[in-house]
């Protein structure tokens, strides 16, 4: 059988051709990076973990009609999903102060916001991701004014979706990043969430205790990440609650 051809590799996923037009498959690697991938390591099973959870996240958000990309799970470390032409743009929702906001402005962490607040970074490794303004957007094509609308509803209706789901079992939602591709049949164009939703794009922490359950635990070195995202699996009913670590699957390609 011939060998699938690899589209693109990032630090967390490689993208293949799918096996019919206008599909991909997304692979899960266990690589984790953070700072500008200028922290990086592998971490067993990590890409298993986000899978799963992507895979519910994004089922999810199709059933209450936010379209999104996913397609359907192929194993444990991929899936199927619909081909769409990405906006170059991080779509970053806020509802606490954490992070680069926090310290942009001087709050400190935890802070609750006046109300969600979204911002967007354009997507380019090498000049760290900058901040942009829905000017730059304008003026560069990146985006239309009706596309940047859209993309603002969107971005609301996942946080909406998410902060709800999170908080019915124990955990705040503090911040997410999505990315959203467009999409065309025939001449008719529409926005779908695309990429990944997974710990590694949100801040999770337990209501109760502050606990951090994304990949600030990494980024801080704040104990075993493969832990806190297994917590979380298991709180949204993902995984069952006895599974205590994620085995190294053996997959063939």
């Amino acid at each position: 059988m011939a060998r699938r051809k690899k589209i693109y590799e990032g630090k967390a996923k490689i993208l293949y051709e799918g096996p019919e037009p206008g599909t991909i498959v997304q692979y899960f690697k266990d690589d984790a990076t953070a700072f500008n991938a200028q922290k990086k390591d592998v971490i067993e099973g990590k890409g298993v973990l986000n899978n799963r959870l992507s895979e519910f996240f994004m089922t999810g958000l199709n059933n209450i009609g936010v379209p999104t990309h996913f397609l359907k799970r192929l194993n444990m470390r991929e899936q199927l999903v619909r081909a769409c032409e990405i906006i170059p743009l991080e779509i970053i929702v806020r509802n606490f102060a954490a992070g680069s906001l926090a310290k942009r402005l001087g709050l400190e962490e935890g802070t609750p916001l006046p109300r969600p607040i979204v911002e967007y970074c354009y997507k380019d490794d090498k000049l760290g991701d900058p901040l942009v303004t829905e000017e730059h957007i304008a003026a560069f094509g990146w985006a239309s004014q009706q596309d940047m609308d859209d993309v603002l509803s969107l971005a609301l209706r996942v946080n909406d979706y998410l902060s709800g789901l999170m908080y019915g079992v124990g955990i705040r939602l503090v911040d997410f990043k999505i990315e959203i591709g467009r999409v065309y049949d025939g001449d008719y164009q529409r926005l779908i969430v695309a990429d990944e939703i997974s710990p590694d794009s949100m801040r999770l922490w337990d209501i109760e205790t502050g606990k951090k359950l994304d990949k600030d635990v990494f980024r801080r070195d704040l104990g075993s990440l493969t832990d806190a995202y297994t917590e979380v699996a298991q709180r949204l009913g993902v995984m069952p609650k006895q599974a205590t670590h994620m085995a190294k699957p053996k997959l063939i390609n």
